[in-house]
Parts: structure tokens; C-alpha cells; sequence
């Protein structure tokens, strides 16, 4: 298990790197006020680590007590954290460093049982988790920024054969286990296990494409309010929306999309991604449809008929591969429908992890027997706000930081994010088509 930790640190670490592998303006600038400045997302990753592997795990003296304030995402919002007096990009480079050292020795010290925050290296994988998760955050912020690319990746695969991307899967009625109780690096908001019985409902086999997404905006799907909620259409003419965020049409008519800084045309067969949640569900009202909720969802990605059980992953209980699905920021861009056939579920369900998160038609709530661990500020904090429910994954996403019991959550608005979704329909006969 050491050497397992201390690859996935090391692994998370060169993420981090080729993230912040920018000049020191690059660094420094808050690229859109949505985002913090890169250079503070690094120092915040190293102030975390710290916190949790060095001084609680190692039990040892604060490094830079003075500047826990600085990155405590609680005490300053995204947009005013360019204005604090943060550390530079050289300090902040050091510090990070410094910190790692000192949680490696924290490593080889701990007995990786006993108290909760250690057992099964319980506290290295939630730190593991974190640095991946603002890797993905920052990832983003590259999205957002102007200017030349300064990423690079290949381009993901092809499928083997042509895929029909408005197939539709039905998932049977019956009880199913939700969340997890065994897994020992899941959080806290993805326990307790705990049973669920839902009807029979149809859920589509992939994504929803950019090609059937174009369909929506081509006949007029942003200028009709009938297909949206009363707060989706307010925010769709507050601020302009007419299309997925980076997309533009030129006078021909053909549709552009601006990817980490290439201007690319959008490739019709790829995922939708960069659409909020308001966009998603005026989509499904258009197509007929709905938007599943979180447990069926779950339900779609890991029930196996056969056995009764959940599963770990949609294919089984092996760990991810890059045959199974797209994570880990392999490339810069969600893969065409049907390309990763290793990873579908038993259902027949694909590309439920990787490419995009997907939009649940579901609020943010624990699970019933909830019980906050080991801090507040991860889930309960955010429970019964104005968060939706976002599962799956996305091309940005490392498989260290995601599980079929993986739940992120984010506000319906949001659109910088790497998120897509899917459509369902109840199974009873007047939507079974």
C-alpha cells in the first residue's frame, strides 16, 4: 500500500506540474473570475497536504502557519483571491515541495491502521484525491484562459464500428445497493450503502452528442421557453446563452468550438460538453425525454442483473484501464460515442465514466445514516443548497478521484466545467420509445 500512495502522490504531483508549467504571469493572472489564479490552486493543494499528512498524520510543526488563511477556500471567495498576498510562483513551488517531503516521511511512519484518518491510508487517498480534483479544476481554468494552446495531448480513439447515439438501454425494476460502505477510499457524501427500489426506466446508451445537441439549437431550442424550467429561462436571457459555451457559428453556417486555444470545428460525434444543467433539461424536454436522476444513474452503472450486485465500475471490479474509459487528462477532448466498448456496464450502458459528467436530474443531499468525515467542509456544508447532482467523470477526471459511487455536485448554472449528460424516460408505454 506505500508504494501504491506514494505513486499515486507522485502521479498526482507531475499533474500538477505540467498544469502550473506556465510564466510566472500566467501563473498569477485570474484568467476568468470563476477561477482562481492558477498559482493559488498550487499553494492550496500544498496547504491541504500539509494540513492533513503532515501535521495530523506526521504530527508535526507547521511549516507556513501564517498562510493558512490565505488558501482556506472557505474565508475567500474564487474572484477575490487574486487581490490576497499570496505566495509566488517559485515560493509556492517550494513550498509544495517542501510539504511532499515531509508527507512521504508521514507515509513511512504511519501504520496505515488503526485510527479512521489511517486506516487503509485513508487520509494519503483523500489528499491523493484533492490534489487530482483541483488538477482538474485548474485544467479548466486553462480552458478559460485566452491565448495560444500551451496543453497538448492526442487525440483520443475511434470506435470500431458505427454506434447508434440515440440507442436507449432499459434498466428493470427492482431493488439495487447505492453508495458503498467497503470502499475504504470513498468520501463521506458516497456513504453509507444503502438500498434503493426504482420502476423500470430507459436511459440512453451514450451521451448526448454534439450532433444531436446542434439539432437542438438549429430549431430554435434557446429561443422557446416552453422547454425550459422558469429559473433556466431567466438565466438563459440574463446572460445571452445561445449555444454551448465555446461554441460559435461562422457564416456558412458550420459550428466552431475554441478548445484549449484551438479553434477547431466541432466534431459531431464527440460528447456535448460545457452545457449547464438548465441547458440539459431544456434539451430533454425538447427530445421528449428527462433527465435521470442520481440513483438511476447509479443504478444504469453498476447493477448486474444477474447477481443481484453493485459493482465497482460499470465493467466489474477492476481498477480502471485506458481500454475502459477516459480519464486522467490522456487527451484534451471527450472520445466519440462507442469508443471505449470495454467499459460498458452489464446493462449495456457506455461511457458512463470519463469524457463528461453528466447532469443528474437530482438535487444535493446526503445519504440516509450520513455521518460527516473528517471534516465538514468536503459535503455538508453544501448539502440543501443550489447544487445538482454531477456523476461520472470527465476526459479531466484521474481514476485515482473517481468510482460509480463517486458524487460531485456543482450549481446549475455552471458551464466552464467538463459536463454533459444523458437522457432516460420512464419505461411504462406511453414514453416507451
Amino acid at each position: 500500500m506505500r508504494e501504491r500512495v506514494a505513486a499515486l502522490l507522485a502521479r498526482s504531483r507531475d499533474r500538477s506540474t505540467t498544469l502550473t508549467d506556465l510564466d510566472d504571469a500566467e501563473l498569477s493572472t485570474q484568467h476568468s473570475p470563476l477561477m482562481s489564479p492558477l498559482v493559488w490552486d498550487l499553494a492550496h493543494i500544498g496547504s491541504q497536504e500539509e494540513l492533513w499528512l503532515v501535521r495530523d498524520v506526521g504530527g508535526r510543526e507547521p511549516l507556513r502557519p501564517e498562510i493558512d488563511g490565505l488558501y482556506d477556500a472557505f474565508q475567500h471567495s474564487r474572484s477575490s483571491r487574486v487581490g490576497l498576498p499570496l505566495l509566488g510562483p517559485a515560493e509556492a513551488r517550494q513550498y509544495v515541495g517542501e510539504v511532499r517531503e515531509k508527507a512521504l516521511d508521514a507515509l513511512h511512519r504511519s501504520p496505515l491502521r488503526g485510527r479512521p484518518l489511517e486506516h487503509e491510508g485513508f487520509a494519503f487517498g483523500m489528499i491523493v484525491q484533492h490534489e487530482q480534483q483541483h488538477d482538474e479544476t485548474m485544467l479548466a481554468t486553462h480552458q478559460l484562459r485566452s491565448g495560444g494552446p500551451v496543453l497538448d495531448a492526442p487525440a483520443p480513439g475511434r470506435p470500431a464500428a458505427p454506434v447508434d447515439p440515440a440507442a436507449q438501454v432499459l434498466v428493470p425494476a427492482g431493488p439495487f445497493e447505492v453508495g458503498t460502505s467497503a470502499e475504504p477510499w470513498a468520501l463521506d457524501n458516497e456513504r453509507p450503502a444503502h438500498t434503493v427500489d426504482l420502476p423500470a426506466f430507459r436511459i440512453d446508451a451514450y451521451p448526448v452528442t454534439n450532433g444531436r445537441y446542434r439539432e437542438f439549437v438549429e430549431a430554435g431550442g434557446y429561443d422557446d421557453p416552453r422547454f425550459w424550467t422558469e429559473a433556466g429561462w431567466a438565466h438563459r436571457v440574463a446572460e445571452g446563452l445561445t449555444a454551448p459555451r465555446f461554441w460559435s457559428r461562422d457564416a456558412g453556417g458550420a459550428w466552431w468550438r475554441r478548445r484549449f486555444g484551438v479553434l477547431e470545428r466541432v466534431p459531431m460525434d464527440e460528447p456535448v460538453v460545457h452545457v449547464s444543467f438548465h441547458e440539459a433539461r431544456a434539451f430533454a424536454t425538447w427530445a421528449g425525454r428527462r433527465l435521470p436522476t442520481e440513483a438511476e444513474w447509479e443504478k444504469a452503472a453498476r447493477f448486474d442483473p444477474a447477481t443481484g450486485r453493485s459493482r465497482r465500475f460499470p465493467w466489474g471490479d477492476d481498477e480502471p484501464t485506458a481500454a475502459h474509459a477516459n480519464l486522467g487528462q490522456r487527451h484534451l477532448q471527450p472520445a466519440p460515442v462507442g469508443a471505449y466498448p470495454a467499459g460498458a456496464s452489464v446493462l449495456g450502458v457506455h461511457q458512463l465514466l470519463g469524457d463528461v459528467w453528466e447532469w443528474c436530474d437530482s438535487g444535493w443531499h446526503p445519504y440516509p445514516g450520513f455521518r460527516m468525515f473528517p471534516y465538514p467542509e468536503y459535503s455538508e456544508v453544501f448539502f440543501g443548497g443550489d447544487y445538482t447532482v454531477l456523476r461520472g467523470g470527465s476526459f479531466g477526471t484521474d481514476p485515482a478521484a473517481i468510482r460509480a459511487t463517486f458524487r460531485n455536485w456543482d450549481h446549475p448554472v455552471r458551464r466552464q466545467i467538463f459536463a454533459g449528460f444523458r437522457l432516460a424516460a420512464d419505461a411504462h408505454p406511453g414514453h416507451d420509445h
